[in-house]
């Protein structure tokens, strides 16, 4: 308990304390957020110099009554049917913004897929697994986490489907 404080104390947010306690290999990448960028996904992608295809952004959706956290390549969009499809439900939507930060604990723009404060059902897109690695959020904006995708999706217990579009 002690060292996951001390952690947090050193700068980790939720997001880095979860990677370093499953002891998964990941990377750290910051860059100075600028709020006037219009999409936060792209912004990561420019800022760090990685394809936006490696980049992913979560996003939180509502799945007949469910919470559901989907990651896709911020080079497309989320396809909502086949989002809802991936977890057997037949209607997604956008869950609202202030709803997916209470719930997850992050704020907008700085949801990540891990460390979140309640375990929501989660779904990777299948796109992630023709890459070495993918860049997610560390959980605040201007820092972003790199690591392998199998490690991403079992740590967020996530089905893999293809649920982006470009």
């Amino acid at each position: 308990m002690a060292k996951k404080a001390k952690k947090q104390q050193a700068g980790g947010t939720p997001a880095t304390v979860a990677l370093t306690a499953a002891e998964v290999a990941y990377t750290v990448h910051s860059y100075d957020h600028d709020p006037a960028h219009p999409s936060y996904g792209e912004e990561a992608a420019e800022a760090m110099g990685v394809s936006p295809e490696r980049v992913f952004k979560t996003l939180v959706a509502d799945v007949d009554g469910t919470l559901t956290v989907a990651i896709v390549p911020v080079a497309g969009q989320l396809d909502l049917k086949a989002l809802a499809t991936a977890v057997g439900g037949k209607r997604a939507a956008m869950a609202d913004p202030a709803l997916a930060e209470r719930t997850t604990g992050y704020v907008r723009g700085g949801i990540s897929p891990l460390g979140q404060r309640k375990k929501l059902p989660t779904v990777l897109d299948a796109s992630a697994s023709r890459h070495a690695t993918v860049c997610v959020s560390a959980g605040r904006r201007g820092l972003e986490v790199e690591l392998a995708p199998a490690d991403l999706a079992r740590l967020t217990d996530a089905v893999l489907a293809p649920i982006g579009r470009a």
